[in-house]
């Protein structure tokens, strides 16, 4: 068994991938790699291994053991079923009967294809998963089981399967050090009885797991430093002139020693001066050290081939049958339908409202027909039906993104071939479609007043269905294609626009350009309105003798068919029918083709060339030597260097801290009476200036409950007991003022550089005293402390997706908080995730911050040694909330050891064992039973806690001369200095997301220039009722679908910056209302631009009358329309709970817009009791203002439709749409009172919502 060890980007993972056959798509890979002498051509290495991911991948609506069978499904049972055979065989011949019980088990483990099996149970118990077993994975959207647990998940997921080669990438996050010792432990043992081959990389291994491995491979810099025996390690680095330290972790010292920052503290050679060895160097001392000349030597054998059992190496590429994969993966996605049942029901309800909506608005009783002009609403009715079908279909894109990441991952891992995923969706999606479409016609057709004929209600129903599964595969391909949602979302609409623009619905078929007429019967919706339109206009209603004069056509239906340039007869559904067959059929083939081909996008790092400034190394390299030994040098060198602006020393003290919170119903179901259930116990304890405080205790034991308490950041539930800021009650509103909380989650803007991101956080949070020259240089110490230097102009990006790294983020957040100069800082965890290396750069910065004379308090996750010693003080909690130890630490935590050694039956602690580690093991709650104590009573009882108390009577007086803390403001800058700050960040923020803004231009144009293709030169000389229906069209599609794509690009970043504004309204740094007023000022510039981009090409090409008020009114309009669309998706995000409920309002929203905006019915044909929401519609204003603005006060003849000779076009416009040019004045004030609406809404939602649940 191997450990894996290295810095960060030493290329871990990169070497992991590339011995399981899975390197990335980018990497060039040379040299050899050989599996028993075989290479990769021979074998499929993805099988024979099998490779666990640092990400833990799941679908979040699966239960644990759901998770774990189906992977064990799909990963198959190997050669088990053949060993079983031939073991069989030679029992037989030997006489041997088995034992029956261990038969039982091996028989189970070797049944094919089953739901269920008896290696899941085995491997839940192993992994300490047995008691979460049935709860589900969850989420950031569902609550499901913990950290922890879910990497135990990513690592059973890969142990169910037949691979005896195991390839296991940073397995420990989230892990306290006892389970990670217990997992590794079972590993060693599978190992060494059943000879598996295994490698794992580890973080921050403590020495009790480290001594499990029998091999070691030290990586740096891309190099193997050393590949050998455990024990040889530190003989080959000592050879070379360093060695470990009596009280350090070997991991830990091995991750530093080849760092040039680090390095300099392990120089043993004391007769030599010390000199930077490279790791370079350090390879060709190991090729001249014994094991590296060993290591040589077997590689320069060939293995022997014929040694090799057939089946150790797996010559077939899945685990299943093509048809057992199917069905495994159908069985799976039925489950995730059933879990997210809510959500299809939710949309069948609300396409049944919309239905209900559609019906009422196209009554019956307002429907004649029989005449040439009666066409005009049916066409409209047909058309609001097609379209909402269609826009339904859109979530599926959206469905589709969310599952691709799990998908790829089980795909390349050949859990299934990709086909059989598509396969599955494409399945289980054909019932729902059958659903929503005999729904839809059932409720609208006899209402409506469409042909009363059985035959041509199922000939509709027939079309919308296959509408819906043309327009369901058209969307899934494009989520499978583009896979992020602001892409998809922008190009899914773009589609849309493409699709529906020329369906021939917009513009009849005779009117397109010749240039554009292979669109039109490229369009699949060309079909559907064809078959749609056919089957209604050829009903014997319409079947009356044609009296058209300028038509000819026998009857009113095929004349009407005639002039909207559809096919004329029953052939035409038919043949639309079958070329809706064929899209659906394309779009779900290239759907597989998708899944098959195409690889997950890569993530993007952010690469920084580290400069190799010597004195600062050396300066560093120093502190962390003093930190490591528990001097306080590093304190006086920083303390004369000084700080730049002054703070005031505070000490937090609390007394008898209780903290309840609503019993859960899970609980309630379980029995439990009690209304209340209590998180923090009675715990009391001071934290003061200069001193580093450790808050530690197992999972559970409310570390973070108490720090959100004291920190005043809890949301809900009660809190009881006195909190004393140097002697005077806290008080939340100046607490925060002087306070810094950093989280355990990293959250930040993405599209900001570190830079930006202090220099945002100085600017609102240091008083408005400070001069910006002094915030500046400031804020430069901080990145000094924090070594964030050669970092300044690095984007913080998203975490796991690009940016920053774990440890360089949670710099970040340590340094967002010290700009703000608190005197107290909070640090949940800021070790978790992190390496050796990293964790110890991070204890270098949290040191550094307490020897400026601050009071800092850090949460701790079972830390190493050394990082256990630089803290000075420990808080100990149990579970339950309640205090067991509070008091300090000791050099080498001799006061801990002997607090601890001094309760009867505590065992005494071994040499060289991490204290921390040895804390927790002897009052856990296995060893209160087996001592029979209540280590929280004990302490309560103790002379400690005594002191305790009168340390805490202390402080509870205020020092001499001390003022209680009081600020004239409640922000420490004015409300005009906020709105600057936010505005100046919000355009940076902008101007460095491309996804967003780019794509939002780039979209413009091509919306511009794609409409004034289409509708060129037609606003020139406007001849006919019929070219100015067109011009209508015009304007409706100009308005609407460009508008929706700002707002369906919108909510998923407005949802990414709602976290950080939660955040940073938590801080106090801002009135919420300065970020209303940030994010609409930064709305409005790019609109004004994207208006601007999409009027000029637009205005000119379809050629309306170039004059300065018609031109200005057009491009206000659009300007407006794309301002108030971006921030109706601000209000959305702010005012619902989820990016996803907002996404759903969004389409029922766009969807109720549509069929109101004047267009497909205007205002004069809509019935009396839906003309208010005709008003309520801001897009109806829109196309109003454009439309009236451009032809309201042309009083030229137009030629009418059919035999009612010429209309003036004013008139046509007054008595037709209901739009009068003396009317654009309130047009103009409605545009500004939406805005105004939409902006309202959004700072009521910042100042007054807040769904964060803490």
């Amino acid at each position: 068994m191997t450990l894996l060890l290295g810095p960060p980007s030493s290329g871990k993972t990169t070497l992991m991938r590339a011995l399981t056959g899975k390197p990335a798509k980018n990497l060039k890979v040379s040299g050899k790699i050989t599996y028993c002498g075989h290479e990769f051509s021979e074998f499929y290495p993805e099988r024979t291994s099998a490779y666990v991911s640092q990400y833990d991948l799941h679908n979040g609506e699966m239960t644990v053991r759901e998770t774990m069978d189906f992977s064990r499904r799909c990963l198959g049972i190997g050669a088990r079923y053949d060993m079983l055979s031939e073991l069989a065989r030679r029992e037989r011949n030997a006489g041997i009967k088995p034992d029956p019980e261990i038969d039982a088990f091996m028989k189970a483990t070797a049944v094919e294809g089953k739901e269920t099996n008896v290696i899941t149970d085995l491997i839940l118990k192993v992994l300490g998963l047995d008691i979460c077993a049935d709860i589900i994975v969850g989420d950031e959207m569902k609550r499901g089981i913990s950290g922890g647990q879910k990497k135990r998940v990513t690592t059973g997921e890969m142990l169910t399967g037949p691979a005896k080669a195991l390839f296991m990438d940073e397995i420990s996050t989230g892990l306290d050090s006892n389970s990670t010792f217990q997992i590794v432990k079972y590993i060693r043992q599978t190992v060494h009885v059943m000879n598996y081959t295994v490698m794992i990389s580890l973080l921050q291994p403590p020495p009790e797991t480290y001594n499990l491995f029998d091999d070691i491979i030290l990586l740096s810099e891309g190099y193997i430093v050393y590949h050998g025996p455990r024990e040889d390690i530190l003989e080959f680095f000592e050879s070379v002139g360093f060695r470990c330290p009596e009280r350090k972790g070997v991991a830990d010292f091995l991750q530093e020693v080849t760092s040039r920052k680090d390095q300099q503290q392990y120089w043993c050679h004391n007769h030599e001066d010390y000199h930077y060895v490279s790791v370079p160097e350090f390879v060709q001392h190991f090729k001249t050290f014994h094991v590296g000349q060993k290591l040589q030597k077997e590689l320069q054998v060939p293995y022997d081939k014929s040694k090799t059992h057939p089946a150790a190496l797996t010559t077939q590429k899945y685990g299943l049958s093509s048809w057992e994969s199917l069905k495994a993966v159908l069985s799976r996605e039925w489950l995730l339908m059933k879990r997210n049942s809510f959500l299809y029901i939710f949309k069948f309800f609300q396409l049944f409202v919309l239905a209900v909506l559609t019906m009422t608005v196209f009554f019956r009783t307002k429907m004649p027909s029989g005449k040439f002009s009666d066409n005009g609403k049916f066409m409209g009715a047909l058309a609001t039906s097609l379209i909402t079908i269609m826009f339904i279909g859109i979530t599926e894109m959206n469905m589709t993104i969310k599952k691709l990441q799990v998908f790829y991952k089980q795909r390349d891992y050949l859990f299934f071939p990709g086909w059989t995923f598509g396969v599955a969706t494409i399945i289980l999606k054909i019932p729902f479609s059958f659903l929503d479409s005999f729904m839809w016609t059932t409720v609208t057709y006899y209402v409506m007043g469409f042909a009363p004929a059985a035959g041509r209600f199922f000939s509709q129903f027939l079309a919308y269905f296959l509408t819906h599964q043309m327009a369901v595969a058209l969307f899934r391909l494009l989520g499978a294609i583009l896979k992020t949602m602001v892409v998809a979302n922008t190009f899914g609409m773009f589609a849309m626009l493409l699709i529906f623009l020329f369906a021939g619905i917009l513009l009849p078929r005779q009117d397109i350009k010749h240039w554009w007429i292979w669109a039109y019967w490229s369009s699949p919706m060309t079909y559907s309105n064809n078959a749609i339109s056919v089957n209604e206009f050829l009903a014997t209603r319409w079947a009356m003798p044609n009296n058209e004069a300028n038509i000819v056509a026998p009857t009113i239906g095929k004349a009407i068919l005639k002039y909207k340039g559809y096919f004329g007869g029953q052939w035409g559904y038919w043949l639309s029918i079958g070329a809706m067959i064929g899209y659906t059929i394309l779009f779900n083939i290239l759907f597989l083709c998708a899944l098959t081909f195409l690889s997950p996008g890569g993530s993007s790092n952010t690469v920084v060339s580290v400069s190799d400034d010597g004195d600062k190394e050396k300066s560093t390299d120093q502190e962390m030597f003093d930190v490591a030994n528990g001097t306080n040098e590093a304190a006086n060198r920083r303390t004369q260097t000084g700080m730049v602006l002054p703070f005031q020393p505070l000490s937090l003290s609390f007394n008898h801290m209780n903290y309840y919170v609503d019993m859960p119903a899970a609980m309630k179901d379980q029995g439990f009476t009690e209304s209340r259930l209590q998180l923090l116990s009675d715990i009391s304890g001071a934290f003061r200036p200069g001193v580093l405080t450790a808050l530690v205790g197992v999972s559970g034991a409310g570390k973070t409950t108490l720090m959100d308490v004291l920190a005043g950041r809890k949301t809900s539930g009660t809190i009881e007991g006195d909190i004393k800021l140097s002697g005077y009650p806290k008080k939340q509103e100046t607490f925060a003022r002087v306070s810094g909380y950093c989280e355990q989650t990293d959250i930040h803007s993405p599209n900001v550089t570190v830079y930006e991101s202090l220099v945002y956080s100085a600017w609102l949070r240091l008083s408005s005293e400070v001069d910006d020259n002094t915030r500046k240089m400031f804020v430069e110490e901080v990145m000094s402390l924090v070594e964030l230097d050669v970092l300044r102009d690095a984007l913080v990006g998203l975490p796991g997706v690009s940016g920053l790294s774990t440890e360089q983020r949670k710099r970040l957040t340590i340094a967002v908080e010290l700009v703000a100069n608190p005197s107290i800082i909070f640090m949940d965890e800021p070790t978790s995730g992190l390496d050796a290396r990293a964790a110890a750069i991070v204890m270098r910065t949290v040191r550094n911050t307490v020897n400026t004379g601050r009071t800092v308090v850090c949460t701790i996750h079972q830390p190493s040694i050394d990082i256990f010693e630089a803290f000075d003080e420990l808080l100990l909690l149990k579970r339950g909330g309640r205090v067991i130890y509070a008091g300090q630490l000791g050099v080498q935590s001799r006061v801990l050891v002997e607090y601890f050694e001094a309760i009867p039956g505590v065992p005494k602690i071994t040499e060289g064992y991490n204290p921390a580690t040895w804390m927790l093991e002897v009052s856990s709650p296995l060893a209160e039973a087996r001592l029979d104590v209540d280590f929280a009573e004990i302490y309560a009882n103790s002379a400690l806690y005594r002191h305790n108390q009168e340390l805490i009577k202390e402080l509870s007086i205020p020092p001499p001369g001390y003022q209680d803390l009081s600020f004239p403001t409640k922000y420490a800058q004015n409300f005009l200095n906020q709105c600057m700050a936010n505005t100046w960040k919000q355009f940076r923020s902008y101007w460095k997301n491309p996804p967003y803004n780019a794509m939002r231009y780039l979209m413009t144009i091509l919306y511009g220039l794609v409409f004034g293709s289409v509708f060129w030169r037609m606003g020139k000389n406007v001849k006919s009722e019929q070219e100015l229906q067109n011009l209508l069209g015009a304007t409706y599609a100009a308005v609407f679908f460009l508008g929706s794509a700002n707002l369906l690009s919108s909510v998923p970043v407005f949802s990414i910056e709602r976290t950080v504004f939660y955040r940073e309204k938590a801080a106090g740094m801002f009135s919420p209302l300065s970020y209303s007023f940030a994010v609409t000022v930064v709305e409005l510039v790019y609109s004004i631009a994207q208006g601007i981009l999409y009027t000029i090409p637009l205005y000119s090409m379809i050629g309306y009358e170039w004059k300065a008020d018609k031109f200005f009114y057009f491009m206000f309009f659009l300007t407006c329309s794309f301002l108030y669309f971006s921030l109706f998706g601000a209000m959305l995000v702010t005012c619902t709970p989820s990016a996803m409920l907002a996404s759903i309002v969004v389409s029922f929203s766009l969807t109720g817009w549509n069929i109101f905006a004047g267009f497909l019915v205007p205002r004069p044909a809509l019935p009396i009791w839906w003309r208010w929401f005709y008003w309520c519609n801001p897009v109806s204003w829109t196309i109003y203002g454009v439309t009236a603005s451009q032809f309201g006060d042309v009083g030229r003849n137009v030629t009418a439709t059919g035999n009612a000779g010429t209309v003036v076009v004013k008139e046509f416009l007054e008595q037709n749409l209901g739009m009068k040019h003396d009317f654009l004045g309130y047009v103009v004030l409605a545009h500004f009172g939406y805005i105004l609406l939409f902006v309202f809404l959004f700072a009521y939602g910042t100042k007054a919502l807040n769904f964060q649940k803490r």
